[in-house]
């Protein structure tokens, strides 16, 4: 009886963590390394091999979804370092990042057009034209979410996603209480998430902007595979609610669970609030020959899907509200200054975590615009009076 009530407890602590029992690659695969160097080229390796395996061409390229932060630095030296030995080509491979600043000028220091070509796109060859980048000074910010999810449609969808997670299992800027159905649109930023960002702007609050647009959760989980890098103690907690407890708004990580195919690669520190069996279980799958690398999700090639794009914004006019940072129209002859430097220790963005007293931006201003095209029909009206 003790034999079946321990298996029991173990079947207990897994179930998250496995979708179909039968097969390894319908289950969440964890990878832990020593340290985050080890991680990084752990994950450096793997997105080498999918492109390898993938064979893109001109015509089906590999389709890429990255992100930013501290985190994938060192992903990013390693892919180059590849690149330059010459054992990795991005000339067929196409990039989708998962978000940028409102208001701030691409070629700032601090914007994410700025972090990719400084870490990443000004050192390998991959063509202009297959960077997709949001853009926070469009005129119309829900339109130029909607194109980005059209672009990514018409390129039948992304085949890898990488992402990191923060410390309360944020990925991208879908903070605490992010709709797990969400698509890619505007997330306003609270005023402790402005404080903490303020460190990367001179320590000046008023230099930080106030909103941000990213991918959401069901962008990411459209994606064929997703994998996830977390390094330090101060993101154990968030890898121990995104494994072992359910699937949870308030832990965005969680939602992977519902995913085919995630992989998250982590470091010891980030492991320590999970349970011993935990991770001894993880280890023994690798130890056992499972390389995770090499059993990845078929490599099919996606026709790409026609989507219309949006329609172009309309001019606003004067008396109209807009955001109160945007720059001036950037400069066709934009150039990015490779040259800036940021430690690779420096912490991530710390996510929105009042995201559930903000307006959503895909409903903002709906009431205005049905206001005078739907009339409510009390159900008082229907009832006789017998």
């Amino acid at each position: 009886m003790a034999i079946i009530g321990s298996l029991s407890h173990m079947a207990h602590a897994t179930i998250h963590l496995r979708r179909n029992p039968s097969t390894a690659k319908s289950s969440t695969r964890v990878i832990i390394r020593e340290d985050p160097q080890a991680v990084s080229v752990y994950i450096a390796e793997y997105i080498v091999s999918r492109i390898k395996a993938f064979k893109p061409t001109e015509t089906q390229p590999f389709v890429l979804g990255l992100p930013t932060g501290s985190s994938p630095e060192i992903i990013y030296k390693i892919l180059v370092q590849r690149h330059r030995a010459g054992e990795i080509s991005f000339k067929n491979v196409v990039t989708f990042n998962m978000d940028e600043y409102v208001g701030l000028p691409r070629d700032h220091p601090e914007s994410y057009h700025s972090f990719m070509y400084k870490h990443f796109f000004s050192h390998v060859d991959i063509p202009p034209q297959n960077i997709n980048i949001l853009d926070g000074n469009a005129p119309d910010l829900a339109a130029e979410c909607a194109a980005f999810d059209a672009r990514i449609a018409r390129y039948g969808g992304i085949e890898l996603f990488l992402g990191g997670v923060g410390p309360d299992g944020h990925i991208a800027f879908n903070e605490p209480g992010s709709s797990l159905a969400s698509r890619t649109r505007v997330k306003t930023l609270a005023y402790d998430t402005i404080i903490a960002n303020s460190r990367f702007f001179d320590n000046d609050v008023t230099k930080v902007p106030r909103m941000a647009m990213t991918v959401g959760i069901q962008t990411i989980m459209d994606a064929r595979e997703v994998v996830i890098v977390a390094t330090g103690a101060h993101k154990a907690f968030a890898v121990q609610k995104g494994l072992e407890e359910g699937v949870n708004h308030m832990w965005t990580l969680s939602a992977l669970q519902l995913h085919p195919h995630p992989l998250v690669v982590c470091d010891r520190d980030a492991t320590l609030e999970l349970k011993v069996k935990t991770v001894r279980y993880f280890e023994s799958i690798e130890q056992a020959g499972t390389d995770a690398r090499t059993q990845g999700p078929p490599l099919v090639y996606r026709p790409r899907t026609y989507v219309p794009a949006p329609l172009p914004a309309k001019k606003t006019s004067s008396h109209m509200a807009t955001p109160d940072r945007t720059p001036v129209k950037v400069p066709k002859d934009l150039r990015i200054n490779t040259e800036l430097h940021r430690a690779m220790d420096e912490d991530e963005l710390t996510p929105d975590s009042m995201s559930s007293r903000m307006v959503d931006s895909a409903i903002g201003g709906l009431d205005g615009a049905l206001k005078n095209d739907l009339i409510f029909d009390r159900m008082g009206a229907r009832m006789t009076t017998l």
